[in-house]
């Protein structure tokens, strides 16, 4: 299993990439899941339903499961939020994640910059960042393709990508 990260500000089109990516590397038979950061709390389950209930109850955890899908949502209570070495093992075994969002972490990441965003480029100050996928012209040594570039941004990934193992194996041990 690897994981790769996409970053980016806000507007930058990450979300975007990402519905166009994963199904050009589901065409290619591999496997992918997501772990995508919010910067918010956020519901995945409609207020009123049995499982918001249970959960705004006051269960640490509530399982939903049904005949197309299961979802598993952990409640913090007040405990500080997981860092990502924390959450990787929590996934079931797949080719590759994409982890979106989590910018200040240590992993290996691909950022996603739209020149209409005004924003400044993260790579120079985030040596973790090993590519750009960006619709604007740049000068840099890091691999570069334009954001309708699907097939060389996947490529950016795979070569990116490093394996669940190695990555927590850089992580200090208390973050894991």
């Amino acid at each position: 299993m690897k994981v790769i990260g996409l970053v980016g500000w806000s507007g930058a089109g990450k979300t975007t990439l990402l519905s166009r990516v994963i199904p050009h590397f589901i065409a290619r038979g591999l496997r992918v899941s997501v772990i995508k950061h919010a910067h918010h709390g956020f519901d995945v389950d409609v207020p009123g339903k049995d499982s918001w209930v249970h959960r705004r109850s006051g269960a640490t955890e509530v399982l939903v499961s049904s005949g197309k899908r299961w979802a598993l949502v952990h409640e913090l209570r007040d405990a500080a939020e997981p860092r990502l070495p924390a959450l990787l093992p929590k996934l079931s075994a797949v080719d590759l994640v994409i982890v979106e969002g989590f910018k200040s972490d240590s992993h290996r990441k691909i950022e996603v910059h739209r020149a209409a965003n005004t924003k400044p480029f993260l790579f120079p100050n985030d040596p973790a960042i090993s590519g750009i996928a960006t619709d604007a012209t740049i000068e840099t040594a890091l691999p570069v393709a334009h954001l309708d570039d699907i097939p060389t941004i996947a490529a950016m990934m795979e070569a990116s990508a490093i394996s669940v193992e190695d990555l927590l194996a850089q992580q200090p041990r208390k973050l894991k």
